[in-house]
């Protein structure tokens, strides 16, 4: 607004007394201070309030006025509710330092001043920066990408001083301004809040507090051409939408507000457009060789579409890669049980995953996160995906994952163990996964719909995805075995007694667990003695007396009488390692 605008308003009652001349300079804010130097809290543009506390006698308007000019502020208004009249050599001081000075009357508090300027430049700023993104949304959708969602993100913060930030649905900060960076526990706290928000279908904006800050979340609908097909349910987009984190309360926005900022969100879903537009090659690619796979062709074909796939999903690497295979599951309504229960390993019928009446598959939406959950965390922005491809099949996603093929030299002597370190080092690994997306992804499913994954070890050769594709699919079913909306597994637990357990009947486990533990649980209800937490750390110290002792804080006589009642009352041995092991699995499955 211009300082010839604060005449105009009757309300304010302003009265000019110097520099008609300068009436058209912008107002960009407003500062009520009677400091004698305010000059560090200035910069620039403001009109500022005095009620002239800091005059002691005429010698001090000079220098202050002198500091006001000197930081560029808009003008001056003085209040007459102390002094009466505005003193002359203010007034003289003012005109030497062709600063606009204006007298606001007693009966005028500053704060009507600030609150009429605050909201005429907090409106015209908005209208300015609504015909920016209008601009850049016109430029964005007609040719290439005018440096992406950071430009409308560094205006919303340079001209409505809102810090702004793009996260995925697992917290991932894919565009933010430059100066207001985002920790990660606080964006996947608040992509966990958004989920929850959306699942349930409230309105948004969605009103949080992270840390003692507050934050509205704006859903960024994804309705361009890498949207999931047919029709949107809730269940899908708050797994796939992305959103805008705003550092603000936004219920009491005015609409004009709430409508730029709707605005911004349909800007970013362009470039997600793009970001998921540029995904069709490598989705392409996936679902050749997955087909190829699958149908059992022979790995020189297998590897030919490989070798079409290297230079795609790695630019620029000359080395072949080992390849990894990652595969997820998304079901709604608990239907793990009859879809992996019968048919050979793999199969899939494509049944709706919600079962009976169920209009949403898994498979695309289990596409979508899957691609989001690969993206390298060491690269952000919104192209950080270019090393996935990810197909579908039924209710079933399968990522092919490429690894760098390991080219440093190692030590003759040790040549193979080093080079399988360093791949160690550069896969995938199903915990690590898991830790990244459990916690926000949780937030987006209800109680019986679940999220499940299966990571496979690097391959070396076509000849060996089709095994890999078979591990991954057997890690995910022991994921699948798991309590929990999201779970994963990895190849290593395949090894391990953890496959095993998945697989045993219902029936079978009540009975083993029941005969082993009932008797401690029931000696533990009545007595409360702890048998079952000191049996767990008994073994998790490999029955070392003194270690377990000391994780119980407890006299080892005392833990030897506990022990000693939890052999009278099973009958069994904890010396023996077939009771051991019978009792590391009763706790297991139970």
């Amino acid at each position: 607004m211009r300082l010839r605008a604060l005449l105009e308003t009757d309300a304010l009652g302003l009265r000019l007394l110097g520099g008609e001349d300068e009436l058209d300079r912008t107002v960009r804010g407003v500062m009520t201070t009677d400091l004698r130097d305010p000059s560090r809290y200035l910069s620039g543009g403001e009109l500022v309030l005095s009620g002239l506390a800091w005059r002691r006698n005429a010698t001090d308007s000079e220098p202050f006025v002198r500091i006001l000019a000197g930081a560029g502020v808009a003008g001056l208004a003085a209040g007459e509710a102390e002094l009466g009249n505005v003193p002359l050599d203010l007034v003289e001081a003012c005109a030497k330092h062709r600063l606009p000075l204006f007298a606001v009357h007693e009966t005028v508090a500053f704060a009507t001043i600030t609150e009429h300027v605050v909201r005429q430049v907090s409106g015209e700023r908005a209208g300015d920066l609504a015909a920016v993104v209008d601009r850049h949304r016109r430029l964005m959708t007609s040719g290439p990408a005018g440096g992406g969602p950071e430009v409308v993100l560094d205006l919303l913060g340079s001209d409505l001083d809102l810090h702004a930030w793009v996260l995925s649905p697992t917290g991932r900060l894919i565009a933010g301004a430059g100066d207001a960076p985002l920790a990660e526990p606080v964006g996947a706290a608040l992509a966990g809040h958004h989920l929850a928000a959306t699942r349930t279908g409230r309105p948004a904006p969605h009103r949080t507090t992270v840390g003692g800050t507050t934050y509205s979340l704006f859903p960024i609908r994804n309705t361009g051409r890498g949207a999931l097909p047919g029709s949107r349910d809730v269940r899908e987009s708050a797994l796939s939408d992305w959103l805008l984190a705003v550092e603000a309360d936004a219920s009491d926005w005015p609409s004009a507000r709430l409508d730029l900022l709707h605005g911004v969100t349909q800007l970013i879903a362009v470039e997600r457009d793009r970001r998921d537009a540029a995904r069709t090659v490598r989705r392409r690619l996936a679902q050749e060789v997955l087909e190829l796979v699958q149908a059992g062709a022979p790995p020189a074909e297998i590897a030919a579409r490989l070798r079409v796939a290297a230079p795609v999903l790695l630019p620029g690497l000359g080395a072949a890669p080992h390849w990894q295979v990652v595969v997820a599951r998304v079901e709604w309504g608990g239907a793990e049980g009859s879809a992996d229960a019968g048919g050979p390993s793999g199969s899939v019928t494509g049944t709706p995953a919600g079962g009976p009446g169920s209009a949403v598959a898994g498979g695309p939406v289990a596409q979508a996160l899957l691609e989001e959950i690969l993206v390298d965390p060491a690269v952000t922005g919104s192209d950080s995906a270019d090393r996935i491809a990810v197909a579908h099949t039924g209710d079933e996603a399968v990522a092919l994952v490429p690894l760098p093929a390991v080219t440093a030299p190692a030590p003759a002597h040790d040549s193979a163990a080093d080079a399988a370190s360093v791949e160690e080092d550069c896969a995938l690994h199903a915990d690590v996964l898991l830790a990244a997306v459990r916690e926000p992804l949780s937030a987006g499913l209800a109680d019986d719909d679940r999220l499940t994954l299966g990571v496979s070890a690097a391959v070396h050769s076509p000849e060996g995805l089709r095994g890999a594709l078979e591990e991954a699919r057997h890690a995910r079913r022991v994921a699948a075995a798991r309590p929990g909306r999201v779970c994963a597994a990895g190849h290593h637990e395949l090894a391990s007694h953890v496959l095993l357990l998945p697989f045993v009947p219902d029936d079978v486990r009540r009975a083993f667990t029941a005969r082993l533990l009932d008797p401690l649980r029931d000696y533990d209800r009545r007595h409360r003695a702890e048998l079952i937490p000191t049996l767990e750390a008994f073994l998790d110290c490999d029955g070392s007396w003194t270690r377990c002792a000391s994780r119980l804080h407890l006299h080892v006589n005392t833990l030897r009488y506990r022990v000693g009642r939890i052999e009278q009352l099973t009958g069994r041995d904890l010396s023996r390692l077939e009771d051991k092991l019978d009792f590391f699995l009763a706790l297991r499955m139970s």
